[in-house]
C-alpha cells in the first residue's frame, strides 16, 4: 500500500513519501523537489511540469497554468474572470456554464476541462512517486485549500480517479502545515493547551489557522483566508509598473505580445525574491518586444509603495480568525509562516505588529503541506506504526440523508437507490411517523389512539381488512450534481488520459531512439580516430564514416520526423558495420585481466598437488595426478592460444576470447576443487566406560536427570533450524 502526500499548488507541487523512519519529499527526473504545475500541448504530445515550464515561453497559447484557480468554478465568476487577464491561453464558456480551455494538441484543436488538466498535473505527480518508490502509487493524501467549495472538492476527487489514483483523505493545507509541524514536537505540555497561529501565503491565495496543541493532540480552532492575496499580486504589482514604464520609455505595449507579457511577469517573479534580500534590484530583459532590449531598476520602499493595496488587505483574515477562534493575540503562543508568498519583508512586519512577536520560520515553507499529508496518509494506512497523534477539526458540514419509509406501491429497491436521496427534516420524519409509519402505534385512518385495549382493535382491525395484493415497483434514483462530472464521464475521461498518457510515451520513446542513434554517429566517429585507431583497417574505418556521416544527413533532412522502428533499425545498421571493432578493443583491453585468472587457477590446485602439506595427506595420489593433468592441459591450451594470438594485428578477428578463458577456469575448478577439498575420514569411536544408571523411581524424592530426554522434550517445542521468526513489526514514523 503507497503512502504518498500530494501538494497540488497553484504554481508548483510538491510530493511527499513515508519511509520508515520519517517523510521524505521526492525528486522528479530533474532532480528537484518542486514540481511546476503545468501542462503543455506540443504538435505530437503532451509536456507535464518541468518540461512543460521549459516550453513555456516558446507555446505560450498552449501551456495551461494556474489550473488551481481554474476547478470548480463557473464562467461567469468574477475572481475567475480577474485570472484569466493574465493567462495566455484561450479559455471559454462550456454549454453548462464552465470554463473549457483550447489547446491545439496533434494537429487539431481541442478543449479541455479544468478537472482533465489537473488529472494530468496529479499524473505526473504519481509518476514521480512511483519511481521514486519503484512500485505503484494508487491510495494518498491531497491538500486542498479550506476554501474550497463541495464541488471543488469533488472536481478534484475526479482528478484524482482519471488520474488512477484513489485519495483516502483530501486534507486542508492548513491542517496538513498543523499536523507536520506538531507530530515532531516532544516538547508539547501535558495538560495545559498551547495556541500556535499558521499563516499560509501562497503563489495565488492566504489561509490562516489557529491549532491548538497539546501533547499528542492538534484541535484545529479557527480557519481564515483570501482567495485571491498571494505573492502573484506582488508580481503584478511590479508587471504593471514596468509595463506602463516602458510604453513610456520604450514606446512598446507589452500587451499587444503573449510571449513578452510572460517574459516580464517571469523577471518581475524573480525580481521580488531579490527585493526580499536587497534594499533594491534592477531588472534587464534582452529583445523583449520589436527587437528592444529594456532596463529599469526599483527599490524596495518603492515596491512596498505599489503594493499598499495588497497589504492591507494582510490584517483581515488574521482578525477574522482569532474571533472566530475566541482569542486574542496575548493567547497565541507563536506564529508560523509558510508558503511561497511569505517571503516578502512587509508581510513578515504586518505580522510581527498585529502578533506583537516574530513570526517563526522552523518549517519548510514550501514542502509542510506536502508531509503533512503523507503523514495523514501513514496515519490511515495499516502499512505504517506511527506516533499516538489525535487530530481534531471541524469536518465539513453533510447534508442529512433520512431514509423515508417505504409506502406500498413505490418501495425502492435498496440496491438501486442512491444514498444521497433528497433529504427529509426532522419534523418531516415525525409526521410521517404519525400518519402511518410502523413504528407509531395507532388506529386505522391515523385515528388517535382511545387508551382503552388498543392492541384488541387492532387485532381486530387487522382480522376485518381484506388482504390486498400488492404490486413493486423499483424506482431508480440518480444522483446528478450541477458542475460535477457523471460517472459516465469520468470514465470517458480516463480513457482519454491512457491514451494520451500512452501517445506521450510512444513519442519519448521514438526521442530516445532518435538520440541513440546520433549519439552512436558522434561517438563512433570519435573513437575511429581515437582509441579504435588501430583496431580498425584502413578500407573500413572509410566505409564506416562514410555510412555515419549518410547517417546524420539523414537525421536532420528525411530521419527528422521518423518513427521508432525506423531509429532501431537504422542503428542496427549502424552496429553491423561498428560492432566488430568494438569487439576487438573490448577483447584486447579485458584479455590480460581475465588470462591472469586462469594462471592463477592453474597454478594454485598445481601448488596444492605437489605441496607436503599434511591437510591433503588424505587425499589418493592418483585423485591427485588428475588435478595435475588438468592443469597441464590448461597450460598447455593457454600457451597454444596465446601464442596464436599474439602473432595476430590488432585489427584482425581475435583467436583468443576473454569467453573461453573464462570457460577454461571455470571447467578446471568444476573438475579439480571437488578433489582437493574432500573432507578427511572421521576418526572411529572411543568407547566410554559405562556409567552405573540413576535409580528409578522411588518415592525417596529422586527425579530423572537423563540429558537426552530433557534436550528431546526442549527440542520437541524448538523451531526447525531453518524457520525464521515472522516479523510482525509495522516501520515506524515519527
Amino acid at each position: 500500500m503507497s503512502v504518498v502526500g500530494f501538494d497540488l499548488g497553484n504554481e508548483s507541487c510538491v510530493v511527499a513519501v513515508a519511509r520508515q523512519r520519517g517523510i521524505d519529499v521526492v525528486l522528479n527526473d530533474e532532480s528537484k523537489r518542486e514540481t511546476p504545475a503545468i501542462v503543455c500541448f506540443g504538435e505530437k504530445q503532451r509536456f507535464l511540469g518541468t518540461a512543460g515550464a521549459a516550453s513555456s515561453m516558446m507555446n505560450p497559447k498552449n501551456t495551461i497554468s494556474q489550473i488551481k484557480r481554474l476547478i470548480g468554478r463557473q464562467f461567469s465568476d468574477h475572481e475567475l474572470q480577474q485570472d484569466l487577464k493574465a493567462l495566455p491561453f484561450t479559455v471559454t464558456e462550456g454549454p453548462d456554464g464552465f470554463p473549457l480551455i483550447h489547446a491545439w494538441y496533434l494537429g487539431e484543436s481541442r478543449t479541455f476541462t479544468p478537472t482533465q488538466l489537473l488529472a494530468m498535473v496529479l499524473s505526473d505527480m504519481k509518476s514521480i512517486a512511483e519511481k521514486n518508490l519503484n512500485a505503484a502509487v494508487v491510495d494518498c493524501c491531497i491538500g486542498i485549500p479550506v476554501y474550497f467549495t463541495d464541488l471543488q472538492r469533488r472536481a478534484v476527487l475526479d482528478a484524482a480517479t482519471i488520474a488512477g489514483l484513489h485519495p483516502l483523505r483530501l486534507l486542508h493545507e492548513t491542517t496538513a502545515t498543523a499536523l507536520a509541524y506538531g507530530i515532531y514536537k516532544t516538547d508539547l505540555p501535558e495538560n495545559d493547551q498551547i495556541n500556535v497561529a499558521f499563516v499560509d501565503i501562497g503563489h495565488a491565495s492566504m489561509q490562516v489557522c489557529i491549532a491548538g496543541f497539546k501533547k499528542g493532540q492538534l484541535k484545529i480552532l479557527a480557519h481564515s483566508f483570501d482567495r485571491s492575496l498571494g505573492g502573484r499580486d506582488f508580481d503584478e504589482a511590479l508587471f504593471l509598473y514596468f509595463a506602463a514604464k516602458f510604453k513610456e520609455e520604450y514606446k512598446i505595449d507589452v500587451y499587444q505580445n503573449a510571449k513578452a507579457c510572460l517574459r516580464l511577469r517571469a523577471a518581475c517573479e524573480k525580481l521580488k525574491k531579490v527585493l526580499s534580500a536587497n534594499p533594491e534590484a534592477p531588472l534587464n530583459i534582452e529583445c523583449l518586444m520589436e527587437e528592444k532590449d529594456v532596463r529599469g531598476f526599483i527599490k524596495r520602499e518603492d515596491f512596498e509603495k505599489i503594493s499598499i493595496p495588497i497589504l492591507e488587505r494582510v490584517g483581515k483574515p488574521l482578525e477574522k480568525a482569532l474571533s472566530e477562534a475566541g482569542l486574542t493575540v496575548e493567547n497565541i503562543h507563536s506564529v508560523e509562516v509558510v508558503g511561497s508568498g511569505s517571503r516578502v519583508p512587509a508581510i513578515i512586519r504586518i505580522l510581527t505588529e498585529f502578533f506583537g512577536k516574530e513570526p517563526r520560520r522552523t518549517m519548510n515553507a514550501s514542502e509542510c503541506v506536502a508531509k503533512g499529508c503523507a503523514l495523514e496518509c501513514a496515519i490511515l494506512s495499516p502499512t505504517f506504526k506511527v506516533r499516538e497523534f489525535q487530530l481534531l477539526e471541524e469536518e465539513e458540514v453533510e447534508v442529512p440523508v433520512v431514509k423515508e419509509p417505504a409506502k406500498e406501491g413505490n418501495k425502492m429497491d435498496t440496491d438501486e437507490a442512491s444514498s444521497d436521496a433528497v433529504p427529509t427534516t426532522e419534523s418531516d420524519v415525525n409526521m410521517q411517523d404519525a400518519k402511518g409509519g410502523t413504528d407509531v402505534p395507532g388506529a386505522e385512518n391515523g385515528a388517535p389512539d382511545s387508551g382503552d385495549n388498543p392492541v384488541q382493535m387492532e387485532t381486530d382491525a387487522k382480522a376485518e381488512a381484506p388482504k390486498k395484493k400488492v404490486k413493486k415497483t423499483i424506482i431508480p434514483v440518480v444522483e446528478h450534481i450541477h458542475g460535477g462530472m457523471c460517472p459516465t464521464d469520468v470514465q470517458k475521461a480516463t480513457e482519454k488520459e491512457f491514451e494520451m498518457a500512452l501517445q506521450d510515451r510512444v513519442m519519448e520513446e521514438t526521442k530516445d531512439k532518435k538520440n541513440a542513434v546520433e549519439a552512436y554517429v558522434y561517438d563512433m566517429r570519435n573513437k575511429l580516430h581515437g582509441k579504435y585507431q588501430e583496431f580498425v583497417t584502413d578500407p573500413e574505418r572509410e566505409g564506416l564514416t562514410a555510412k555515419l556521416q549518410e547517417v546524420e544527413d539523414w537525421l536532420y533532412e528525411d530521419g527528422e520526423d521518423e518513427t521508432k522502428g525506423v531509429y532501431i533499425a537504422k542503428l542496427e545498421e549502424l552496429k553491423k558495420q561498428g560492432d566488430p571493432i568494438e569487439e576487438r578493443y573490448k577483447e584486447y583491453t579485458e584479455r590480460g585481466p581475465v588470462i591472469d585468472q586462469l594462471v592463477y587457477c592453474i597454478n594454485s590446485y598445481r601448488d596444492a598437488v605437489v605441496s607436503n602439506d599434511p591437510k591433503f595427506n588424505h587425499i589418493d595420489l592418483a585423485e591427485k595426478q588428475k588435478v595435475l593433468n588438468e592443469c597441464v592441459e590448461a597450460e598447455a591450451w593457454l600457451r597454444e592460444k596465446k601464442q596464436h594470438q599474439d602473432s595476430l594485428p590488432k585489427y584482425a578477428t581475435p583467436a583468443l576470447l576473454s569467453a573461453d578463458l573464462r570457460r577454461k577456469a571455470e571447467a578446471l575448478d568444476r573438475f579439480a576443487r571437488p578433489i582437493m577439498t574432500k573432507p578427511k575420514p572421521a576418526k572411529p569411536a572411543t568407547p566410554e566406560t559405562p556409567t552405573p544408571a540413576p535409580p528409578q523411581g522411588g518415592g525417596n524424592g529422586t527425579t530423572n536427570t537423563d540429558p537426552n530426554e530433557n534436550a528431546g522434550a526442549a527440542s520437541s517445542e524448538a523451531p526447525a533450524a531453518d524457520e525464521e521468526p515472522m516479523d510482525t513489526e509495522k516501520p515506524e514514523i515519527a
